[in-house]
């Protein structure tokens, strides 16, 4: 997967570290989005929803292990990788962070090559279907870039919830998701929404495509399933 697929958050705050890493990542390919706090970090992944996150340990008012913390309450790591950035000499323990959801630690002064090949040696790990930009099936086209389906040659343009729920079930097909995977990852664990939203969504989704491509697995969830037209 080329690193133009892959997005990543610096959280750091120091302006310098900022400008240095963003300068770098930049350089390979990577979307980089930037942070200089732990309040705004958690705001920027629930905006971006970044593959990786790198999280400066020592930071005022909220330090990268309650940083993390919070992380993983917004998404999983099977979703998102975090990697620590700690200074030699600070008492930090590995254990700790790891218990904490980190995936990994970088030491700094950072060496830029020794990072980028730890970025991606880590980014491995994701699942390329997390990654597509667009997701094809039979008569069935996903692009999750312009948010448009195309459907036999024709787009069909739907409600940026619509689409990210019908692109979340795509992206593993067969695979059930629960309601609270599809809450969580489609309008935020920050966001109160009745219990029937999903279905209304569902329902529109098989009305404006006219073919039943995603199956309710009753007491569960949702499941897409690509079984053309009925």
């Amino acid at each position: 997967m080329e690193a133009s697929a892959y997005k990543i958050l610096v959280v750091d705050d120091e302006p310098d570290v900022l400008e240095f890493l963003g300068y770098n990542l930049q350089r390979e390919g990577f979307l980089v989005f930037t942070a200089n706090n732990g309040f705004e970090a958690i705001e920027k992944v629930k905006e971006s929803k970044p593959h990786l996150v790198l999280l400066d340990l020592m930071m005022p008012g909220m330090d990268g292990m309650e940083t993390c913390q919070e992380l993983r309450k917004i998404v999983s790591g099977q979703d998102m990788l975090i990697v620590f950035l700690t200074a030699r000499g600070e008492d930090y323990s590995q254990i700790a962070g790891f218990e904490m959801g980190a995936d990994d630690y970088v030491t700094k002064p950072i060496k830029p090559k020794v990072l980028i090949s730890r970025i991606k040696a880590l980014l491995r790990r994701i699942q390329p279907a997390e990654l597509e930009k667009i997701i094809r099936f039979e008569g069935l086209t996903i692009d999750r870039e312009r948010y448009v389906v195309i459907q036999n040659d024709e787009e069909i343009i739907l409600p940026r919830k619509e689409f990210e729920l019908l692109s979340l079930l795509a992206s593993k097909p067969d695979r059930v998701f629960t309601r609270e995977e599809i809450f969580e990852q489609v309008w935020g664990n920050d966001v109160i929404v009745g219990e029937r939203t999903i279905d209304v969504h569902v329902r529109k989704i098989r009305e404006k495509l006219g073919i039943s491509i995603i199956t309710t697995v009753k007491g569960i969830g949702y499941k897409f399933e690509n079984i053309g037209d009925e």
